[in-house]
């Protein structure tokens, strides 16, 4: 992602939706495989609005963990909140924005807040690389990944017919909470998958005080060491990530009856990931989790059969 000019120039035209979506489509694709695999069970309004919305947090996730990020100032983010607002008014700046303008302009439940708030996130990035608790933690974990599902939520919808139902009595809650959790879920394992690269950068977001707890030191980690000390640490951050999942499957049965299988088939992959970790003994340094196209297929079939249970 290139850095944003000092200016943000007025565009009457700089593709065409069509093209712009494509476009969306192909960094989701490359950048988010097991995130893609799941969109593609969505219908085609929404899976297009989801390439969107992630085209969109790539590259602001870019502007400081990008191949120009050194170049990244506070100024930089105040420019790029600038062309976010401007968005939100319909008028893009680059050609990712205009699918995020249409996807805005179709689903208009779409706030800005969340946007605002992943900005936030990638501030925090640039004074910090190091989180003493996890509370401190988690509230990036928001900023970052959190936000996702308040952005999806809005186009994913709820399942309507529950607002009547009358073994329901009340109207259904959005699953807010459900939803936040999932993309803190996503983020806690992205952090333990991506422990050794996060290093290389001179960054920790493994909490300071709970590598105290398990007697695993910064420089074990910048060396790369895994031991039993780092093997219990890994333990406990796996067992975290997998509570969050727990209190995002609550949520699921609320979602829109067409978005569920996508839903539980993200969720599912995710945790395949945690699987892949202990399989490797977490040993992150050098081998990498992942889940294997195979793997991926075979959860389908699970995830659908959960996706028919409210």
């Amino acid at each position: 992602m290139l850095q944003l000019e000092k200016s943000l120039p007025i565009v009457t035209m700089l593709t065409s939706t069509e093209e712009s979506y494509e476009l969306c489509r192909r960094i989701t694709a490359e950048y988010g495989k097991t995130f893609y695999l799941a969109t593609l069970l969505m219908s085609v309004p929404k899976r297009r609005a989801i390439w969107a919305i992630y085209a969109w947090c790539r590259n602001t996730d870019e502007l400081v963990d990008g191949a120009d990020a050194d170049e990244t100032t506070p100024a930089t983010l105040d420019r790029w909140e600038a062309q976010l607002e401007r968005m939100f008014r319909g008028i893009p700046t680059d050609e990712c924005d205009v699918a995020l303008v249409d996807t805005i302009a179709r689903f208009p439940d779409l706030d800005i807040q969340p946007f605002r708030d992943m900005v936030a996130g990638q501030r925090m990035d640039l004074r910090k690389n190091r989180y003493n608790s996890f509370e401190e933690l988690s509230l990036y974990c928001y900023r970052v990944a959190g936000t996702v599902g308040l952005m999806s939520n809005a186009i994913v919808g709820v399942d309507e017919s529950q607002f009547t139902a009358p073994w329901n009595g009340l109207n259904i809650q959005v699953p807010t909470e459900q939803a936040v959790a999932l993309g803190i879920g996503k983020q806690l394992t992205n952090i333990l998958r991506d422990v050794g690269e996060d290093a290389e950068r001179g960054r920790i977001y493994l909490p300071l005080d709970e590598l105290a707890l398990f007697n695993y030191t910064e420089q074990d980690l910048m060396n790369r060491v895994v031991n039993d000390n780092w093997r219990a640490l890994m333990q406990f951050q796996i067992q975290r990530a997998r509570k969050y999942y727990q209190q995002a499957e609550s949520g699921i049965g609320r979602l829109s009856p067409d978005v569920r299988w996508p839903v539980w088939a993200a969720l599912l992959l995710y945790q395949q990931i945690l699987d892949s970790i202990e399989r490797n003994d977490y040993d992150v340094f050098n081998r990498r989790a992942y889940v294997s196209t195979p793997k991926k297929l075979w959860c389908l079939p699970g995830s659908f059969i959960r996706s028919q249970v409210k």
